[in-house]
């Protein structure tokens, strides 16, 4: 949510929309106007998705470089589409901009780019929505509200205010009837979700409709801004002894579910790298304080920022950070970033088994039948990001790779640790922007040593006797949960939930060779009995009729010879 004229949205960069754009941009929704043009995107993108295999729409032959650039081609015109369909899909595009899991590289980078580029809405309705919402006439409540807002997203627009008190504040209204959108387009997108989940093919290995819920959630909470507030409360206390960074105050006689009134906070955007030089300002000193402030957020508090582009981040006069927009924050729960720290150190060891594991645990790789190539994956994975020195590593290029193995794979990376990597890869490019030579690995060099030296003393010998505790306590734990791992596998047995297979191949060769025997003998049978019928019709007064059971039988003798040259080539395999 931008705090100040410096968060508007960037002037250089335009869409053209279809004429139908913005049709959703009113107080009351057609249910079936939105169910044929939510459809009618669907179709469109399972016929392209139908075409994509086709030779003869390529002219005949289907080359790499020819799909490769129509994904380009349908990813931007996905994302197009889902501005023109309003904010519920411009929320989800971005929300799967984060599920790499599901989609290929070209529609991650293009969803990813998805902004709330959207008209504003009237001052009439805002002065309603105000008054209905916080019960007092506008006048009554702001000393000056200024009718023409600073900024408009597709969830609400901000306005710049001042109370009666005297403080300079801004006003967040959420966009009229976005509740009612809400829930006419969720119902649709169930019906969609549930036809991927029965799909055969697409719905094999996916929950679409945990997918669906997850979106249900994170939306709901994005549009109630008393969370919000409570979120940016929570951010505020977390910098509350660094002055380097800056959050708006929350005045909350004045914030309802669908208005927030924040402190005024102007700045520099962050990305506004000449307005940055002319205040003076030190831009590399700027690229490593994103960075620490990212990280300390990430690993010191567990709650973080899910959105930095660069429209929520500015820069105040004395050189601080200001963070704007605190709808979509993620949280690392402890356990999580100790699971964090085993994949941490399982890639400085380079050992895919141990990273597999961690990431199994974490919930981002589902266990299959056979793990063997995911691990191989794993390892190439490793062996290429260990090439080059730590310090010479992309965040972009890291996340990458990982987006292209985890594409079509049991990888299933849960919501925070995409919208960390994304994070990254945002803060990676605002900061390069700021500082060509700025490499945000080596800015977490320092964090990263600290986790890999927490609870360790200085010196050697502590060190080890360290080590030796922590492989102690863990061999430990394995111990005392052997009996219990035991217990819960016999209750598998005894339930049906584990198959033991046992393959022999001598075995095998010897069931289909009886089993081709068995068949050869019923082939010979049907010859006989089909060779008997149509004699016998043929001493009747229609022979004709033996025509039938004398074809069934020479299909039935082809067969029969078949199965007898199978069984002498399996005799003679050694």
């Amino acid at each position: 949510m931008p705090g100040a004229p410096s968060s508007e949205p960037e002037p250089q960069k335009t869409y053209r929309f279809q004429q139908k754009a913005y049709r959703w941009n009113r107080g009351r929704y057609s249910r079936n106007r939105r169910f044929v043009d939510i459809w009618g995107f669907v179709l469109r993108l399972l016929g392209s998705r139908w075409l994509y295999g086709k030779a003869w729409s390529y002219g005949g032959t289907i080359t790499p470089e020819k799909q490769a650039e129509r994904r380009r081609k349908l990813a931007v015109w996905i994302r197009e589409t889902l501005l023109d369909l309003g904010p519920t899909f411009i929320k989800v595009g971005q929300l799967f901009s984060t599920r790499a899991d599901i989609f290929p590289i070209e529609f991650v980078e293009e969803l990813s780019k998805l902004q709330d580029r959207v008209p504003a809405f009237s001052y009439e309705q805002t002065r309603a929505i105000l008054e209905d919402d916080l019960g007092k006439p506008i006048q009554e409540l702001y000393r000056t509200f200024d009718p023409i807002p600073l900024a408009a997203a597709s969830l609400g627009q901000v306005h710049r205010a001042q109370l009666h008190s005297g403080e300079e504040v801004v006003v967040k209204v959420q966009r009229p009837g976005l509740q009612s959108l809400f829930t006419i387009d969720l119902s649709i997108l169930k019906g969609i979700a549930r036809y991927f989940q029965n799909h055969p093919t697409w719905g094999r290995g996916r929950d679409w409709m945990g997918i669906y819920e997850e979106c249900c959630r994170i939306l709901w909470e994005e549009i109630d801004y008393l969370n919000e507030g409570r979120n940016a409360d929570t951010f505020r206390r977390n910098f509350r002894a660094m002055d380097w960074v800056q959050v708006p105050r929350v005045f909350w006689r004045y914030t309802s579910p669908r208005i927030l009134t924040l402190e005024y906070m102007p700045g520099i955007k962050i990305s506004h790298y000449e307005a940055l030089e002319a205040a003076g300002l030190d831009r590399k000193r700027l690229a490593q304080l994103g960075a620490q402030a990212y990280l300390h957020q990430l690993l010191d508090d567990g709650f973080f920022h899910a959105d930095p582009h660069p429209g929520n981040i500015a820069v105040s006069l004395n050189g601080s950070l200001i963070f704007y927009d605190f709808g979509m924050m993620g949280q690392v729960q402890p356990l999580t970033r100790q699971r964090l720290m085993g994949t941490f150190m399982g890639v400085a060891q380079r050992d895919a088994t141990q990273v597999m594991n961690s990431l199994v645990e974490l919930g981002a790789l589902a266990e299959v039948e056979d793990m063997s190539p995911v691990r191989r994956a794993i390892q190439y994975i490793l062996d290429n990001f260990m090439d080059k020195p730590f310090e010479e590593q992309s965040i972009e290029a890291i996340s990458d790779d990982l987006y292209a193995v985890a594409y079509d794979q049991p990888f299933r990376f849960p919501a925070t640790f995409t919208f960390v990597m994304r994070a990254f890869s945002t803060l990676e490019g605002v900061g390069k922007g700021l500082d060509p030579d700025f490499n945000f690995m080596e800015a977490a060099k320092p964090f990263a040593a600290q986790l890999m030296t927490s609870g360790n003393s200085g010196d050697g010998a502590n060190s080890l006797l360290g080590e030796l505790s922590r492989q102690a306590a863990q061999v430990s734990t394995t111990a005392f949960g052997l009996p219990r791992r035991i217990e819960d596998t016999l209750d598998k047995l005894e339930r049906g939930d584990i198959r033991v297979r046992v393959r022999s191949v001598e075995t095998d060769r010897a069931l289909r060779r009886i089993g081709t025997v068995s068949m050869a003998n019923n082939y010979a049978i049907l010859v006989g009995a089909f060779t008997l019928s149509a004699t016998g019709l043929l001493m009747t007064p229609w022979p004709l009729i033996a025509i039938a059971p004398g074809v069934l039988a020479l299909g039935a003798g082809i067969a029969f010879l078949r199965a007898v040259i199978k069984v002498n080539r399996a005799d003679r395999l050694p």
